[in-house]
């Protein structure tokens, strides 16, 4: 199958929006995030994003303030300000066994060492695993219209992911990113390990 490379924004514009609308769990407790993690270490593959408190003064950061773990039924919400990394959850991101799918990691890797100190394994990078596809847009949101024909409306980006409680549309607008890379990975990987598959390289003529 043939991709397109990129989407302009005006494309994006025009695109209905995406909804999630699958079951959301919102953790709070580290006895709830060791239920959480014995039930996604059954999975092969799961999505994968964190969001961070937003920090409009020049020169400081908070620390990541949500994990969205994502499985296509469910996405778990761990409200990593309330209770840290638990070692369970630290468990699950060190566990090869299970591939996390995620985009822009690096960012994600070094939100999570200001509160854990951990080389985490077992995660893809949509932003490299795309390029093999010919695509050549990184954004979650363009490379999901482009894959799929909806926009992942940003809206809730710059929201207080450290509130007391989450509203129902930070919860949705955060499950989606994590669910959106999942479904991605589904799609492209589904593409790889078909016999027709020949990856995209800067030699690849593209008629």
């Amino acid at each position: 199958m043939k991709f397109n490379p990129s989407i302009t924004k005006d494309e994006i514009a025009l695109l209905p929006v995406e909804e999630f609308k699958e079951r959301i769990i919102v953790i709070q407790t580290e006895e709830d995030a060791e239920k959480a993690v014995r039930y996604l270490s059954d999975f092969e593959v799961v999505g994968f994003d964190t969001e961070t408190r937003p920090n409009f003064r020049k020169g400081s950061s908070n620390k990541v303030g949500l994990m969205q773990i994502s499985t296509y039924e469910v996405c778990f919400l761990f409200r990593l300000n309330i209770i840290g990394i638990p070692d369970s959850l630290k468990d699950f991101l060190l566990n090869p066994a299970v591939q996390k799918i995620g985009l822009s990691l690096k960012d994600d890797f070094n939100a999570i060492r200001k509160r854990c100190e951990i080389d985490p394994l077992g995660f893809i990078d949509l932003q490299s695993y795309v390029v093999r596809f010919g695509i050549t847009d990184a954004s979650l949101q363009k490379i999901y219209a482009i894959l799929f024909g909806k926009k992942i409306s940003k809206g809730q980006r710059l929201t207080n992911w450290e509130a007391e409680a989450l509203t129902i549309n930070q919860q949705k607008y955060a499950s989606l990113d994590a669910w959106a890379c999942l479904l991605i990975y589904e799609v492209l990987y589904t593409e790889e390990t078909s016999p027709a598959f020949f990856p995209f390289t800067e030699s690849t003529i593209i008629e």
